[in-house]
């Protein structure tokens, strides 16, 4: 995002940060950075485990099943979200260490949640840690999402939160 003038947004230690959505070309770099998280990293080869490659991610954002929005600090990837275009499922969101706390995080769910309410859902689901000590757990509260009481396969909390007109 720019501010009048052009001139892209810095924060407080003046890192240029730039917002754009995501494209297939950006899977190979989504993989890497999820590896590098604090918490809920998932190694390249452990994605491959889940069945989720390079090849499989790419292709999904170019076949539109999943959409997305990166942010990148100075040129180089800090964090992106994706979500499923045909559930309304959030299904990852991941910052890089050195860039969390600085609400990049915050702005890339609400640009996924924008783009899922102007195409008409008014309900989307994640899952989340148990957890009370994992950041997930009081971040996505606090924006308002809201638990189910029930788990997914992977031991995760559905939440669920309300959007659109009808929200």
């Amino acid at each position: 995002m720019h501010r009048a003038g052009g001139r892209p947004w810095k924060n407080r230690t003046m890192t240029e940060l730039t917002w754009r959505k995501a494209v297939p070309d950006d899977a190979a770099a989504c993989i890497a950075l999820r590896g590098r998280t604090r918490e809920n990293a998932f190694t390249e080869a452990q994605l491959r485990d889940l069945g989720i490659t390079v090849e499989s991610w790419g292709d999904g954002i170019r076949g539109g099943l999943f959409s997305g929005y990166v942010c990148c600090a100075n040129g180089r990837m800090a964090g992106y979200c994706f979500g499923d275009t045909a559930s309304g499922e959030i299904v990852v969101l991941a910052i890089l260490p050195a860039h969390e706390g600085a609400g990049i995080g915050k702005r890339l769910l609400g640009q996924v949640i924008d783009e899922f309410a102007a195409n008409g859902f008014t309900s989307l689901f994640l899952g989340c840690s148990t957890d009370p000590a994992s950041r997930s757990h009081g971040f996505y509260r606090h924006l308002g999402w809201t638990p189910t009481g029930t788990l997914d396969d992977a031991g995760d909390e559905i939440l669920t939160l309300q959007i659109g007109q009808h929200a």
